[in-house]
């Protein structure tokens, strides 16, 4: 098995690894912990595979809002059909920033690719967090933020293409919010790093309206640099885990009039503590 870094700040790229191995994936694991994004290549997985190697990393969080596999509902469908113009998770986020124990990760098997486009693009809290000045490091020490599903999952979702294609529904569900710090210690490495994002974060608690935008868009500026990220170029058979509490992550819609399937298993995370 190999294992070669994607960049100098995040990511690395696995080659020639068998995931039911013990050995191999007591590696895999330790380099997620360090590189936060692991891309594992040319891989063979049935659903039983994917979901055996899920929960080699802790239990399994059934999606609540998107499509499920026909026969294993704890493998979500990420699918874009050739007529479809909407891709799902085209702006920067983290999953399941609202559950108040966020989910650890995902894991993204390729199932059927583009024949160009369609890569995802990583961005590191962690190095994003470090790449601050220490006077605002300082300025939201200490602070929290709320995190909500209802706005992007709730009832004033339902016109949108996923919804329409049934890709995403049960709007009723959205019912979530969550208050996490701004800067975390991050649960297996220790490593100080930012959990708040575009599209899930709403505001900053105990600040006024324009107080709350104007830091977390200075935030999220900041984080959009192109040194924090790392981006996958997909191929069938891929497999990519992240971490969740580590990273933001966003899909590249550039693939209009072709197919992108992917089965995605989502392991259970634990509750977030400040740095």
């Amino acid at each position: 098995m190999q294992i070669r870094r994607l960049t100098g700040t995040i990511g690395a790229e696995i080659l020639d690894a068998d995931l039911g191995r013990d050995d191999d994936a007591a590696a895999i694991r330790a380099a997620f912990v360090t590189h936060s994004v692991v891309v594992i290549r040319d891989q063979r997985l049935t659903p039983e595979d994917h979901l055996a190697f899920a929960r080699r990393f802790g239990p399994i969080n059934v999606n609540r809002f998107f499509a499920a596999h026909p026969e294993h509902r704890e493998i979500a469908l990420v699918l874009k059909e050739p007529d479809q113009t909407g891709a799902i998770g085209e702006e920067w986020h983290t999953d399941h920033a609202y559950d108040s124990a966020p989910a650890m990760g995902s894991i993204l098997h390729a199932i059927e690719t583009p024949p160009y486009g369609g890569d995802t693009v990583f961005a590191s809290m962690g190095a994003a967090y470090e790449g601050l000045s220490e006077r605002f490091r300082a300025m939201i020490a200490g602070l929290s933020a709320w995190h909500s599903s209802r706005h992007v999952f709730g009832d004033t979702q339902k016109d949108t293409d996923s919804v329409r294609s049934g890709r995403v529904g049960n709007a009723a569900a959205a019912t979530q919010d969550s208050l996490h710090p701004v800067v975390i210690r991050h649960p297996l490495s220790g490593r100080k790093g930012l959990f708040v994002n575009p599209q899930f974060t709403t505001r900053i608690d105990g600040l006024l309206p324009l107080e709350s935008e104007s830091v977390l868009g200075a935030l999220y500026r900041h984080c959009q640099k192109p040194e924090f990220q790392c981006r996958v170029s997909w191929r069938a058979g891929d497999v990519t885990l992240w971490d969740n509490r580590a990273t933001w992550h966003k899909a590249i819609n550039d693939y209009q009039g072709h197919r992108r399937l992917m089965h995605r298993v989502t392991v259970e995370g634990v509750p977030l503590t400040a740095a």
